[in-house]
């Protein structure tokens, strides 16, 4: 009996909801060990759920990506404010490209970083997201889910995974790669670089038909050992993409890394701006896609005017 209770209190405990720092909402986190036994791949992953999502009244999903080196616990920010506005957030971990990179011998960093922007691991990745979903929708909380309202989401590598899952498709070796879920309802594309290795984005990007929100900053440049990307590139994407409906943000000034967890990237007194006006941006994205609400969007660009450099949107 004792056994019993003390698992009955810890599971309690586990379930409890979080307090969100405005106190007018709250969410559980929950971290769960998945492991995809026809890939012998583990798949990690943290489920930000709202308190009030249940089977009478199912909340939307966001599924969201990492960039390199990153891992499940990164991006709170983010999954954190979605979870207090009603929407569940399913942050993966992709052993393959997650922070065990950093670890080891720093010699043969670049080697590791160059190893896992490759095809095998970048298609590993978006089978990671499948499976999380599938394995999420098939589980018991899967009525406390609407499967109908499903976002795909990801910074960096990340915004890569969360493309293919919208519907990007490549050419390999004579034949087309494509790894669409059809139950990617819309895209919130954080600092996407190129497809690695690609030099004509419309041919991948334009079979991204969902919705999309495309997020970056005028200093938003990729450097690490063996790899260079401009800030125009993540312009460059949001223009391929097929999307009828999409938007583009651009801050001024910031850093790649601005969109992390991390707080004096692109400036101490930026960063938090931006990433307050990140969360605001992808909640009105997610109302006007989902509710048809576009108030939010309509007025997101005079709220922020003074941390914005551009600002697109057509069908949204």
């Amino acid at each position: 009996m004792r056994r019993r209770t003390c698992f009955s209190l810890l599971l309690a405990a586990a379930l409890a909801p979080a307090a969100w720092a405005d106190g007018t909402a709250g969410f559980t986190t929950l971290d769960f060990d998945w492991h995809d036994d026809a890939r012998q791949r583990p798949v990690p992953v943290r489920l930000y759920l709202p308190v009030q999502a249940d089977a009478a009244r199912p909340v939307p999903l966001v599924v969201f990506s990492h960039g390199i080196g990153g891992s499940r616990m990164g991006y709170r920010y983010l999954g954190e404010h979605w979870a207090a506005q009603g929407y569940a957030s399913l942050h993966l971990q992709h052993v393959g490209s997650d922070r065990s990179l950093w670890g080891g011998n720093p010699f043969s960093l670049v080697d590791r970083l160059q190893g896992a922007a490759q095809d095998g691991e970048a298609i590993a990745r978006v089978l990671d997201l499948r499976f999380a979903l599938d394995t999420l929708l098939a589980g018991p909380l899967a009525p406390r889910l609407d499967a109908t309202r499903i976002v795909a989401a990801g910074h960096s590598y990340g915004a890569n995974t969360t493309l293919l899952a919208a519907g990007a498709k490549l050419e390999r070796q004579g034949r087309s790669i494509d790894f669409r879920d059809p139950r990617i309802k819309a895209a919130i594309v954080l600092s996407a670089p190129p497809f690695y290795g690609e030099s004509d984005p419309a041919g991948i990007l334009a079979h991204v038909t969902v919705p999309t929100l495309h997020v970056t900053a005028t200093e938003d440049v990729i450097r690490i050992p063996g790899y260079y990307s401009d800030a125009q590139d993540r312009v460059s994407v949001f223009e391929a993409t097929g999307s009828r409906a999409k938007a583009l943000a651009v801050f001024e000034g910031g850093s790649h890394s601005i969109f992390t967890d991390r707080r004096g990237t692109g400036g101490a007194t930026l960063n938090p701006q931006v990433k307050e006006a990140t969360r605001a941006l992808s909640v009105a994205f997610l109302k006007r896609v989902f509710e048809g609400d576009e108030a939010a969007m309509r007025q997101w660009p005079a709220q922020f005017a003074g941390i914005v450099a551009r600002f697109t949107r057509s069908g949204l």
